[in-house]
């Protein structure tokens, strides 16, 4: 999931928010969101089992990031917007931040977050679920990699898979595997045009790799520990490997734009994403982390899904200043250079 808004994306979303959105129906709210696993888990965790009862009707607006904040970024300043809740990575909603299109959250508008960690907390949003980039491989075809810096072994050639739209971790975790802070990428760009030499294959989506995976076009790559887990669940003959160099803390939120037609409504949909049925139910289908402490995720499976102590101090976090400055910059290098 990736932070920036394209120059073509925008002024096409522009153009399409030049006629004010349509007023709609008093019990809906609109969401947007990613598709595939994600959307299909907030219908059966979220939008049936607790909107639909309070008499809410959840419509999805399914899409890629870029289109999200695109689409948002063009209606901010029109009187009312077509989306009323937006799903979008930590990085995305600190990004979107700066622009002030979100509602302020607080406990008062959203009760559910008192079981929030105060670690997790933000003005503008909420946290749905958490993990952590670490490694996957096929534990039939070859060892556990050590750390992200295996995928420079010249032994691994033509093995490794990488996600396009998870192109701002892959440049950070090469970063770091050279010996590179999280404010300056300049390590981790010289290390992947050595990368190339290797011939990684590049997937455009979290799905398509996993196809990869299971066809064995390619055995190892960076991924979330969630995903590794929902895989391994699957029947893909994938394990996880927590990276020498630490995992990536990665947050999935939500925020409600402040020109939401149905601000109530999105309030209350952000507030049934902290639910503890609903965490548990993420847990369980999607093993992403619980961001709630009021959440009773069996210990077996929080073992499974998150991180020891030690892991956990360990773990890196993105520098959300430094990539609302360059990710711009650092897409046109990935698609010009590293992609070229």
């Amino acid at each position: 999931m990736n932070a920036t808004i394209g120059r073509r994306a925008l002024l096409g979303t522009a153009a399409a928010a030049a006629i004010a959105p349509k007023a709609r129906a008093a019990g809906q709210v609109v969401v947007g969101t990613w598709g595939g696993d994600y959307a299909a888990l907030l219908a059966s965790n979220i939008d049936k089992p607790i909107l639909a009862p309070a008499g809410i009707e959840v419509v999805q607006d399914v899409g890629n990031q870029d289109a999200r904040r695109a689409k948002i970024t063009a209606e901010r300043a029109a009187r009312r917007g077509s989306m009323d809740v937006a799903c979008l990575s930590d990085i995305d909603l600190y990004t979107m931040s700066l622009l002030n299109v979100w509602e302020p959250i607080t406990e008062e508008n959203v009760p559910n977050l008192k079981f929030v960690p105060k670690a997790y907390r933000a003005a503008y949003a909420i946290p749905h679920i958490i993990s952590g980039k670490v490694m996957v491989y096929n534990p039939a075809k070859m060892q556990a990699p050590k750390g992200f810096i295996d995928m420079w072994d010249p032994k691994n050639e033509g093995k490794l898979g990488l996600i396009d739209i998870q192109y701002l971790y892959v440049i950070m975790l090469a970063n770091m595997a050279h010996g590179g802070p999280m404010n300056d990428f300049s390590r981790g760009k010289k290390a992947l045009m050595e990368l190339k030499k290797l011939k990684p294959r590049v997937y455009p989506s979290n799905e398509a790799f996993a196809v990869g995976m299971k066809g064995e076009e390619v055995l190892y790559g960076p991924m979330w520990l969630a995903r590794g887990v929902f895989w391994k669940k699957g029947g893909i003959n994938m394990a996880t490997a927590v990276p020498s160099e630490g995992a990536i803390a990665y947050v999935s939120g939500a925020a409600v734009t402040k020109n939401a037609q149905n601000k109530a409504n999105g309030l209350a949909y952000l507030n049934a994403m902290l639910d503890p049925r609903a965490q548990v139910g993420f847990a369980q289908s999607m093993s992403y982390a619980p961001t709630v402490d009021n959440a009773p995720v069996p210990a077996d499976l929080m073992k499974e899904i998150g991180f020891t102590a030690a892991e956990t101090a360990a773990l890196k976090y993105p520098d959300f200043e430094y990539l609302a400055k360059e990710t711009s910059g650092l897409l046109d290098w990935w698609n010009k250079e590293f992609k070229a």
